[in-house]
């Protein structure tokens, strides 16, 4: 997975863990694609502060994500809601279609 889309989506999972200058600037680096010159000036510090800020961030995150494993966890169930949402339409014509029809609407549901 492309970097940039990793640690925004690990943001999401653990961002409020983080300082709120590494969330500034981790916010104003990924989500509002501002250079680090642009950061740096918004947040008072030198361009060499947000680079490491923003790399402690990023180590942070994933090391967030070692310890608590939300975000692997997290594409697991998609990934097994997505599967029964698919076998559960292939059993649509075979079997109780009321139920099946309850398989579904939960999986769906659960994946939105």
């Amino acid at each position: 997975m492309e970097k940039n889309i990793e640690i925004s989506l690990l943001y999401d999972f653990y961002g409020q863990l983080l300082k709120e200058q590494q969330r500034q600037a981790v916010t104003l680096y990924y989500n509002d694609d501002l250079s680090l010159s642009e950061i740096a000036d918004q947040l008072g510090i030198t361009r060499q502060g947000v680079r490491d800020s923003i790399k402690r961030s990023e180590s942070a995150l994933y090391n967030f994500e070692d310890k608590l494993g939300l975000y692997k966890r997290f594409r697991e169930v998609e990934a097994g809601l997505y599967e029964i949402e698919t076998l559960a339409e292939k059993l649509k014509s075979d079997y109780d279609i009321k139920t099946v029809e309850k398989i579904i609407s939960t999986a769906k549901s659960l994946h939105e």
